[in-house]
């Protein structure tokens, strides 16, 4: 339970998803040194988080008997991580990074509402990687166009 609410962090009232997404940061800064001195450790360390934050969030939605509790926020860890991943240090960028990252997270853009359906820790977790992509996308976009 401790590490699926981000330490605590998922009890946050009101905004449990966007303390998580706060959390995340400095993982996120971690990992983005990582990808500058190897992109394939630092990629295969987020895909074992992501496997990780499956199992762990399975593990706290079944002894919480919810589906998908909002105090579970190792999914948005791990999808900010996603969309963060490997970006050039800029805190426009990050901020810019954070917004839209919680935008894709909230408005479930295809298709993302049908894998937040799927079973388990899968669910939970999946829609979050798709709107870390999504982000991810976007922000590649306006690195290259130099707009950030």
């Amino acid at each position: 339970m401790w590490t699926a609410t981000g330490f605590g962090v998922g009890y946050v009232p009101a905004v449990p998803g966007t303390a998580g997404t706060l959390l995340a940061v400095p993982f996120s800064y971690g990992l983005n040194l990582l990808s500058a001195v190897s992109v394939l450790w630092a990629a295969t360390i987020l895909a074992g988080a992501i496997l990780c934050a499956v199992g762990c969030a399975a593990s706290a939605a079944a002894t919480l008997r919810q589906n998908d509790p909002s105090v579970i926020v190792i999914d948005e860890i791990v999808g900010f991580m996603t969309a963060n991943f490997a970006a050039p240090p800029s805190f426009t960028g990050l901020l810019l990074t954070i917004a839209l990252f919680r935008l894709f997270d909230i408005a479930k853009v295809f298709p993302a509402a049908r894998l937040e359906r799927l079973q388990g820790g899968a669910g939970i977790v999946i829609d979050d990687i798709m709107a870390g992509v999504y982000t991810a996308a976007i922000m590649r976009l306006l690195y290259a166009w130099g707009v950030v």
